[in-house]
C-alpha cells in the first residue's frame, strides 16, 4: 500500500517510524512548517520531519490543505490510505476523499471520552482511572468518525502527561500498524460507531489555565500538576516571580501539622514540617513539594531550592 503520514509532534514520530520498519511503502509526509523553538527561537523541524529526513522520505509542510493546489499535489501521490496523528491542520472533506481507504487517525483517548486538542492532559487532570488509543476512520467531525481499533492503559496516581504519552504513543504505533497490515490484506476491521453517550471535550491548555488555585483540595491540585507535566507546567507565585511546581504529594490533615481548618491567610502558606518536608496548605488537606523550577532556573528539588533561598517565616504561594 502506498501510505502518505500526516503528523507533527513527538506523538506522531512513534508511530511514523512503525509504519515504515512495518515495510509499508510511506510515499510522504506532511508535517507543520517548521516553527521558532527554544530560548533562541530558532525555526525548528517538528519530531516527524526529523524521523521522516532520516528515512529519505519526501516531506510535505504546506500551511492548509485548503487551497485546491495543496490537494492535487496529495491526489497526484495516489495515495491508497493517509494516517493522521497529532497533525494540527484541519482536513477538509476534499481531502478526506482522496485515499482509496481514507484517511485514519490515531487519537490518544477511549473516545467519545476527550474528543479534541489535549486528551491525555484531560484525562490526568480529571482523574480517569484508564485511557487508551483509538484508530478511528476519519469523516468530517471532530474525532467523530467510526473507531477500527481500541487500546487501553491505566492511568495511575503517579502518572504524569509525559508518563501517559509515552505509553499511547507506543501503543497507537502497534495498533495503527496492525489496521493498515489487515487493511493491505483485504481484511480491514470493522467500524464500530462511537455512542452518543459519553462525549466529552478536551480543550486546548492554556497558560493562565495552568496557574494553581491553592483555594482547591489538595488532590485536584496534584492531579493538575500532573497533567501539565512536562508542557505548560503548572506554576504559582511565590516572592513576586513565577515558580513552576512539578511534582508533589497529597498529604492528610493527620499527617500535616498545619491546622487542618484554615481560613482565608492559611491558603497557600508554606511549612516545613518535622521531617522536613515543603508544605502548602491548600483548600483542603496540604501538599507536599518536591520538585520545582524558578524562572531562569533548572529543575531542583524542593530541599535544594529551600537551600539556595533565605528562607523566610512567613512564605506563601498566590
Amino acid at each position: 500500500m502506498r501510505v502518505v503520514f500526516a503528523g507533527t509532534p513527538e506523538f506522531a514520530a512513534f508511530a511514523l517510524k512503525a509504519i515504515a520498519e512495518a515495510g509499508f511503502d510511506v510515499v510522504a509526509v506532511y508535517t507543520q512548517p517548521d516553527r521558532p523553538a527554544g530560548r533562541g527561537m530558532k525555526l525548528t523541524a517538528s519530531a516527524v520531519k526529523v524521523a521522516a529526513a532520516s528515512r529519505s522520505i519526501p516531506v510535505l509542510q504546506p500551511v492548509s490543505l485548503k487551497p485546491r493546489e495543496a490537494q492535487a499535489q496529495l491526489a497526484a501521490l495516489k495515495p491508497d490510505v493517509m494516517v493522521v496523528a497529532a497533525y494540527g491542520l484541519i482536513l477538509p472533506q476534499a481531502v478526506l476523499d482522496i485515499p482509496t481507504y481514507g484517511c485514519i487517525n490515531i487519537h490518544a483517548s477511549l473516545l467519545p471520552r476527550w474528543r479534541g486538542a489535549a486528551p491525555i492532559h484531560r484525562a490526568v487532570e480529571a482523574g480517569d482511572a484508564e485511557t487508551g488509543v483509538c484508530i478511528m476512520q476519519m469523516e468530517a467531525g471532530l474525532d467523530t468518525g467510526p473507531v477500527l481499533s481500541t487500546r487501553h492503559t491505566e492511568i495511575s496516581a503517579l502518572d504524569t502527561t509525559g508518563s501517559v504519552h509515552d505509553r499511547l504513543a507506543a501503543l497507537g504505533a502497534t495498533a495503527v500498524v496492525e489496521v493498515l497490515r489487515a487493511i493491505a490484506s483485504g481484511h480491514a476491521p470493522t467500524a464500530q460507531i462511537q455512542p452518543s453517550e459519553g462525549v466529552t471535550y478536551a480543550h486546548k491548555i492554556s497558560g493562565d489555565e495552568a496557574r494553581i488555585d491553592w483555594r482547591q483540595p489538595a488532590d485536584a491540585i496534584d492531579r493538575k500538576i500532573r497533567a501539565f507535566n512536562p508542557a505548560p507546567g503548572a506554576w504559582t507565585m511565590w516572592r513576586g516571580e513565577k515558580l513552576k511546581v512539578w511534582a508533589a504529594t497529597v498529604v492528610t490533615s493527620d499527617e500535616s501539622s498545619i491546622p487542618p481548618q484554615p481560613d482565608d491567610r492559611a491558603i497557600g502558606r508554606v511549612q516545613i514540617d518535622e521531617s522536613g518536608r515543603t508544605l502548602i496548605r491548600c483548600g483542603s488537606q496540604s501538599l507536599a513539594l518536591s520538585e520545582v523550577q524558578r524562572a531562569g532556573s533548572k529543575r531542583m528539588s524542593a530541599v535544594a531550592w529551600r537551600a539556595g533561598s533565605q528562607w523566610g517565616t512567613a512564605e506563601r504561594f498566590d
